[in-house]
């Protein structure tokens, strides 16, 4: 008598696993694709943050600024059409830099858009 009640409970389970799996491994497909890009924009914002406090400290000008960064941009994944504008006002040193990269997933290509603006310390000011 159990046997015929649960008869068309067959397969439900199998579905649900399968329908899981699916999801954990499209999940992890968009994180094998994204992190790595958004862990080279961290790695670029410090970068950034680095190099205005050297220049800052040391008396450089902005354009040693901008030489710097774009010579470490292909290292992080930067493109080479990317914006970086350097300023220096008051004494402390300031970049912005903006760039659009495409990751492409199948059937849809985000945009991932870097606009990041850093200035130097107050305490490494030079004389």
């Amino acid at each position: 008598m159990a046997k015929m009640t649960r008869s068309g409970e067959r397969g439900g389970s199998r579905l649900n696993f399968v329908v899981v799996l699916a999801i954990i491994g499209i999940l992890a497909y968009v994180g094998y694709v994204y992190i790595p890009i958004s862990y080279n924009a961290y790695l670029f914002k410090d970068l950034m943050q680095r190099n205005v406090d050297a220049a800052s400290a040391l008396g450089h000008t902005p354009i040693w600024v901008r030489e710097q960064l774009a010579k470490s941009a292909p290292d992080y994944g930067v493109p080479a059409d990317a914006v970086i504008t350097p300023t220096q006002n008051e004494n402390r040193m300031q970049v912005r830099v903006q760039f659009k990269r495409p990751i492409e997933f199948p059937g849809y290509t985000y945009q991932y858009e870097f606009d990041q603006t850093v200035k130097s310390s107050q305490f490494l000011l030079a004389k």
